[in-house]
């Protein structure tokens, strides 16, 4: 098994408890030889108001999933993260801290995709839309979808995958420039930017209070986690939702830059403290805990664009 056979769970409103799990797994624990007892995820999904019955639950879904594993010591079964899920976690990590601290590099390349369906194979269509949605295409028009970028392996795969067998369908992956890219007419007019823009401001005001609060000091371990926790799984969905356009198709002003100055306060204020607060609720079930709990530093410094460990981390992510 690689890194990209792992399945994380999805992002959910108000966080599945495997959601929850996933997070605080892929922040504050990264090494495959930390044997983590049931008890002590028991008593850190406590603090999120999650019943024993549905933290254990949601260990067996991780489990299920191979992002967690089982092995006995002195008898009782304790669960490690594989070196599959490891791997998979920097890299979301790596993904979710990075996002929006500067833009891309714009050559002015599309990927298009272009597809025809028959009436029986609606079920495919479907799939379809969904598998584009998932790797960054928007609809421009009916069967017409295109992502920045020049990168067409993704959508030549999932279209072979779910076409090939549809008798009748027709599809063609192309690379394209548009005439009038920033015109009414143009790629920008197929994304909702008016809704985006919406919600990075909701996010800013959201956590306004919470950001005032983390740079003057004034949060406590215990709110620390569920916050910094909270700001997180909030803050990782721009990163998957947003198509992160060149500067130039953009509305102004345009609040990403805020938001992401907004998450970062939080998240860097507040990791040494919410690393605190986990190793005190985890102890009394693994004495270890402190050797082992850390967390991940965006660093700001645009040289060093990795994420960082934290005190009990390893240092810079490897690639």
């Amino acid at each position: 098994m690689n890194a990209d056979d792992v399945r994380v769970p999805r992002a959910q409103a108000g966080s599945s408890p495997q959601h929850l799990l996933t997070t605080l797994l892929g922040e504050y624990l990264e090494s495959s030889d930390a044997d983590l007892p049931s008890a002590a995820v028991i008593a850190i999904l406590r603090e999120f108001a999650v019943s024993e019955s549905s933290a254990r639950a949601a260990l067996s879904r991780l489990v299920k999933r191979g992002l967690i594993a089982t092995r006995r010591k002195g008898g009782s079964p304790v669960y490690h993260l594989t070196p599959q899920a490891i791997a998979k976690h920097r890299s979301r990590m790596r993904h979710f801290l990075n996002f929006g601290s500067h833009p891309a590099p714009w050559t002015g390349e599309w990927v298009l995709a272009s597809f025809s369906v028959p009436n029986a194979g609606q079920a495919s269509r479907h799939a379809l839309r969904r598998s584009l949605t998932a790797l960054g295409f928007v609809g421009l028009y009916d069967s017409v979808w295109i992502r920045p970028g020049s990168d067409a392996a993704p959508a030549r795969e999932a279209l072979g995958a779910l076409l090939r067998h549809v008798e009748g369908a027709r599809w063609s992956v192309l690379h394209a420039r548009f005439d009038e890219e920033a015109g009414p007419h143009g790629p920008a007019s197929a994304y909702d930017l008016t809704s985006l823009a919406s919600a990075y401001s909701s996010f800013i005001e959201q956590y306004a209070e919470l950001r005032a609060a983390a740079r003057s000091g004034a949060v406590d371990p215990a709110r620390a986690l569920v916050a910094r926790t909270s700001a997180m799984d909030s803050w990782r969905k721009f990163a998957d939702v947003d198509p992160d356009l060149p500067p130039h198709l953009l509305p102004e002003p345009w609040p990403r830059r805020e938001a992401r100055e907004t998450f970062l306060d939080i998240h860097t204020a507040l990791g040494s403290l919410a690393q605190a607060r986990l190793v005190e609720v985890a102890t009394p079930h693994w004495p270890d805990a402190a050797s082992w709990i850390t967390h991940f530093q965006a660093s700001r410094d645009p040289s060093r664009p990795e994420p960082t460990g934290g005190k009990h981390g390893s240092g810079p992510l490897a690639g």
